[in-house]
């Protein structure tokens, strides 16, 4: 990993990365991609992680990856040390240029702070984006609707095709947790969200579901990519070396139930904590919540009301560290609330947790537990159940050679169908179509 802190040049362009640096095979780069992203390393969710491990294989493959995005402050909405909210900063992270421009800071709680924090990115993001030479494609990626739209504003600005990608379906996602329940900010939602599909070069989705949902709303079959998220092999090692975790938390020898990830409302991870409480008799077994949220704080407080002394709750970690974390649990939580929304959705951290041989219980329905049924790499429970979930964790912890039978199921699986070098040579090949198909690339002076 690319150490956390900033390499900012003072000028509006860095020099080209050399092939020693990136990796590269080619001398020159076939594609300028220009990436727009709400989130990127060193913050460590899912989004961030995304962008990072595809822009940092399209580098290795030659060709320039530029990201414009925010100062990495998620989810308390303070910078990061090493970093300033200032009106463009430029660094550099494994041969990608990475431009940083100031944003309205937000916690990643409250509508309006949020609203306010994703508007302020679309409108400097368009203002600065300028300082990018030479852009082939430009893409965006949602959930938040207003990062997607910045990338129609800059496209249109470089006359370059617009790819739009879609990680969560907006405004759905935001509806079902009870974020928003005004009709007429849902209305105005359901339009942006019906603009974009329409607008877009080409839409790369993350699931076949949502492939049908925007199908559905008009959009061409041909115009739409399944391109799901993946593991980092190189990262996510079974057999890799890190120093020990779970030591340091009291947690050795301990059979331990990890959810690593956003505590968030769509979450439910109270069911944890109802779950620990049934299994409170058997000292060996700890529940392990790792990460950060809006809902973080109110399960402090329920852990320390319950008298939980089998809950560990850790604040976000960073990347590095997650290979250890993962490797050392005897079982991997996924978890989600009971609603027909996430019957769509598939985790990212389902991959990961299959690609370090670590069986999983999900409390997800749909796209994803089919997943999981076909590796035969977990045990999939119903949401929002926490006896299914106590259930499901005592088996494991009961039967150890089968829970490592799931583990290396999930291993095989993950190598076969979710590796991420495949699936960023998948996503290149479609940006390259894209360009290469579209008239306004032709000419390379029209190009801004």
């Amino acid at each position: 990993m690319a150490s956390a802190g900033p390499r900012r040049e003072p000028t509006e362009s860095l020099p080209e990365p050399s092939n020693e640096q990136t990796g590269a095979t080619h001398r020159t780069a076939d594609v300028h991609i220009l990436f727009l992203t709400h989130y990127f390393p060193p913050e460590v969710n899912a989004p961030a992680s995304r962008t990072y491990e595809n822009a940092r294989r399209w580098v290795r493959a030659g060709h320039r990856v530029t990201v414009l995005t925010c100062v990495p402050n998620h989810p308390r909405g303070i910078p990061y040390p090493g970093y300033e909210n200032r009106l463009r900063q430029w660094d550099d992270r494994d041969g990608i240029r990475v431009l940083r421009v100031m944003t309205y800071l937000s916690a990643n709680e409250g509508f309006l702070r949020r609203t306010a924090n994703y508007l302020s990115y679309m409108l400097s993001a368009a203002a600065l984006s300028p300082g990018v030479r030479d852009a082939d494609i430009v893409v965006s990626t949602s959930p938040q609707f207003f990062c997607g739209m910045a990338g129609y504003f800059v496209s249109r600005m470089k006359r370059v095709p617009w790819v739009l990608e879609i990680r969560d379906l907006w405004p759905d996602s935001i509806i079902s947790v009870g974020a928003i329940r005004h009709r007429g900010i849902i209305s105005a939602l359901r339009g942006l969200e019906a603009f974009m599909y329409r607008k877009a070069d080409h839409i790369v989705c993350v699931t076949r579901s949502f492939r049908r949902h925007i199908e559905g709303m008009g959009k061409a079959p041909e115009r739409i990519s399944v391109i799901t998220n993946g593991a980092d092999l190189e990262l996510f090692r079974p057999d890799g070396q890190a120093p020990p975790f779970l030591a340091a938390h009291g947690l050795d020898g301990r059979f331990v139930a990890s959810y690593v990830g956003t505590h968030g409302m769509a979450h439910a991870l109270v069911t944890v904590l109802r779950a620990a409480r049934r299994l409170e008799q058997h000292k060996d077994i700890r529940f392990l919540l790792v990460g950060d949220g809006a809902d973080r704080d109110r399960l402090l407080r329920m852990k320390d009301e319950m008298g939980l002394t089998n809950v560990v709750m850790l604040p976000q970690q960073p990347k590095e560290k997650m290979p250890a974390i993962l490797r050392e649990s005897g079982a991997c939580l996924v978890l989600l609330k009971k609603d027909d929304l996430f019957k769509t959705v598939i985790p990212s951290k389902i991959f990961e947790a299959m690609a370090m041989a670590r069986p999983i219980v999900l409390g997800v329905e749909g796209e994803c537990r089919g997943i999981i049924e076909e590796a035969g790499c977990g045990v999939c429970i119903e949401p929002e159940s926490d006896e299914q979930l106590a259930a499901a964790v005592l088996a494991l912890y009961r039967d150890r050679p089968g829970a490592a039978r799931m583990g290396e199921n999930g291993r095989r699986f993950v190598k076969h169908n979710y590796d991420r070098d495949s699936l960023a040579q998948r996503y290149l090949d479609v940006l390259a179509k894209v360009k290469d198909s579209d008239p306004r690339t032709s000419d390379a002076g029209d190009r801004r």
